[in-house]
């Protein structure tokens, strides 16, 4: 499944497209340090530190609790009236209960009254959001909050060393609002995909641990981020030499540089904060990308690429353009 919208016009075949005027993150308090894991596992700050580029990861707090904080944040970074959202969409895979969806949670904590749904593609799911986005908005919706949030120490087992190191919790939202007709698209090109023939290689029953192949993530996870990007940059038409900044899912830095390398990207053009978040699956992207913009990384005009992968095995990436727009005059979501 894939997608693309032309870089000059609304969208293809006339249809509505989207921008994101407003971002936000959560972290829970609880900081867990390479040198809290040498307590009780097999391990080294230097080993963690070398092989992950992880320093420490969050613990605590509830998906729809981190998810309603960073989507409060995006909405008033966004300076819109909640009662405009009309749609929320929330990106986990890590819920707080089998049912309910969490997002009908966090659309009660932020008093929104709009449709709510969780969508879970693992690691790739901020950016499975973003494609489902655009597509609400081309279908009529005008302003909508994606959100990505995870609690995964619920699903860590603490004595397994290959999953305990990675793994942490952090909530990530953007407002996105549909664009005025004749303004450019934000997003020009998409690509998403799966490979069920490879769920076995990282994986959790209901209930249980994280199961994952390391060895074997690292090779599929480098393989299809850049097929996915390059598939994302074609659909676009641009090329890697166009894109001003990266934002890859926070997974390892040496999957990250890998693949980076491979697609022709150093590390000062890539948005990492897996050093200080570990891996926040599908919110892991959103933080990354809040981060660069605060920081200023990203300027008004500059091609953003979205790129990540997860259990599944998914895939998932998106070429923004991206736009100091602000939000668009609307009322409230009928």
């Amino acid at each position: 499944m894939s997608g693309r919208t032309d870089a000059g016009n609304t969208t293809t075949g006339g249809l509505r497209g989207g921008r994101i005027v407003g971002w936000g993150t959560a972290l829970p308090d609880q900081v867990l340090s390479n040198a809290d894991l040498e307590a009780n596992l097999d391990t080294t700050d230097a080993w963690i530190t070398e092989r992950t580029g992880i320093k420490e990861r969050r613990y605590g707090g509830t998906t729809a609790g981190l998810a309603a904080e960073a989507g409060r944040k995006a909405i008033e970074s966004a300076g819109v009236d909640p009662a405009s959202i009309d749609l929320l969409i929330l990106c986990t895979t890590s819920p707080d209960r089998n049912l309910p969806a969490s997002a009908s949670t966090v659309q009660a904590a932020l008093g929104l009254d709009c449709g709510a749904f969780d969508l879970n593609a693992a690691c790739s799911g901020f950016v499975y959001g973003l494609a489902a986005a655009n597509g609400y908005i081309a279908m009529g919706s005008k302003r909508i909050l994606l959100i990505g949030a995870e609690t995964l120490d619920k699903m860590t087992d603490p004595e397994d060393r290959g999953t305990a190191i990675l793994f942490g919790n952090g909530g990530g939202a953007v407002v996105i609002d549909a664009v005025p007709e004749g303004d450019p698209v934000q997003l020009l090109g998409w690509d998403v995909g799966s490979d069920g023939d490879a769920e076995h290689i990282l994986y959790a029953e209901l209930g249980g641990y994280m199961q994952m192949d390391g060895r074997e993530v690292f090779r599929k996870a480098v393989r299809v981020m850049v097929q996915s990007a390059n598939t994302a940059m074609e659909r676009a038409g641009v090329t890697a030499k166009d894109i001003a900044l990266v934002v890859p899912h926070q997974a390892n830095i040496r999957i990250i540089d890998s693949a980076c390398d491979k697609l022709g990207f150093d590390r000062e053009q890539t948005a990492l904060v897996l050093q200080s978040t570990g891996n926040t699956s599908a919110a892991s992207i959103p933080l990354a990308l809040s981060e660069a913009l605060d920081q200023g990384r990203v300027r008004d005009g500059d091609l953003v690429l979205l790129v990540g992968f997860g259990a599944g095995m998914t895939w998932a990436s998106a070429v923004l353009r991206w736009s100091e727009a602000g939000p668009v005059e609307i009322g409230a979501a009928p």
